[in-house]
């Protein structure tokens, strides 16, 4: 059974930064490829970044390139994201999942960014 439970979000101000982690289990972790998702309040869920098995190859968003950062430990089944340089506009719910073969949604975790 796969499991997913994302932590990590909170309130901060524009500028300021937060470090995301998404624990995982029920599969092999060091063979899929991850991602991190968000939805903001009425608007559809986009992909934020990716990170493949490896953990050489990333993918961003336009809209947070060279502010976010996804990184993963093996070690630890868990994926990050690092986000600094934060905006109003990320605002919204953080989710993870396997970049392929999509687990059921989580609850997420919340990220506020108050101007």
């Amino acid at each position: 059974q796969v499991q997913l439970v994302e932590s990590g979000g909170g309130l901060v101000q524009p500028g300021g930064s937060l470090r995301l982690s998404c624990a995982a289990s029920g599969f092999t972790f060091s063979s899929t490829a991850m991602t991190w998702y968000r939805q903001a309040p009425g608007k559809e869920r986009e992909l934020v970044a990716t990170i493949f098995s490896a953990g050489g190859s990333t993918s961003y968003a336009g809209s947070v390139k060279g502010r976010f950062t996804i990184s993963r430990d093996n070690a630890k089944n868990t994926v990050y994201l690092q986000m600094n340089d934060l905006k109003p506009e990320d605002t919204a719910v953080y989710y993870c999942n396997r970049r392929f073969q999509v687990s059921t949604w989580g609850q997420g975790t919340q990220v506020t960014v108050s101007s």
